[in-house]
């Protein structure tokens, strides 16, 4: 880590973050975490926290936190969040399966972003994608009726599968189903990542994928 980073790490982490496998038995007590009931938000993967940080700021009213593994792109998030002085971000370092499964109730998120994760882009290596059917599943019984996945990525055929996994999974509808494809407009409050600047000056084209949970299941 740079030296901005970890004085960033040693200054918040202990106020700021955890780590999964540290965490005692049962659900994450979000509010008191946070010191407040709010809508709790939760982003698996923000990588280096570029776009991560515009977003908490720009909803302060949410409580949002973060799953990541790469302990250096946390570092980075937690400088970028001091620069931006945002107080409503916490961080948890370790496996978002593991974190959903062990460690938050049913119906107890207002929204999961999954934005540009790693595409996995050979065919053998497909079945280490995120995105499948399980997860997604798990996802939805996280969410409380009418909160939403969100999901983006610039890989085709990692579009069309997240497309064809979300679409199967009963607990969750897609609002957009009528546009061309399902796909959802691209939203202008979500920032351009540097994995999407990259796709396009490779001549990918980046999809957006907004599914509700329904009340029917």
């Amino acid at each position: 880590m740079t030296v901005g980073q970890q004085r960033a790490w040693d200054t918040h982490w202990e106020r700021l973050g955890q780590d999964v496998k540290e965490l005692p038995a049962g659900p994450v007590d979000f509010p008191g975490w946070f010191g407040r009931e709010a809508p709790v938000l939760l982003e698996i993967g923000s990588g280096m926290g570029e776009t991560t940080s515009q977003l908490v700021a720009d909803a302060p009213d949410v409580n949002y936190v973060a799953v990541e593994v790469y302990k250096p792109g946390l570092a980075m998030l937690i400088l970028r969040a001091e620069l931006l002085q945002v107080d409503n971000l916490r961080l948890l370092r370790g496996d978002a399966v593991d974190l959903i499964t062990e460690h938050v109730p049913e119906a107890s998120l207002s929204g999961v972003r999954i934005f540009f994760p790693d595409p996995w882009p050979k065919k053998k290596h497909h079945k280490r994608r995120l995105v499948q059917p399980d997860f997604v599943s798990l996802l939805a019984s996280r969410l409380v009726p009418g909160g939403m996945l969100h999901l983006a990525t610039d890989w085709e055929n990692y579009a069309d599968q997240m497309m064809a996994v979300c679409s199967a999974e009963s607990k969750l509808d897609n609002p957009h189903a009528a546009e061309p494809g399902g796909w959802a407009p691209r939203p202008e409050w979500r920032p351009v990542t540097k994995f999407e600047q990259r796709a396009v000056e490779e001549g990918r084209i980046s999809h957006d994928l907004m599914f509700l949970r329904n009340t029917l299941t």
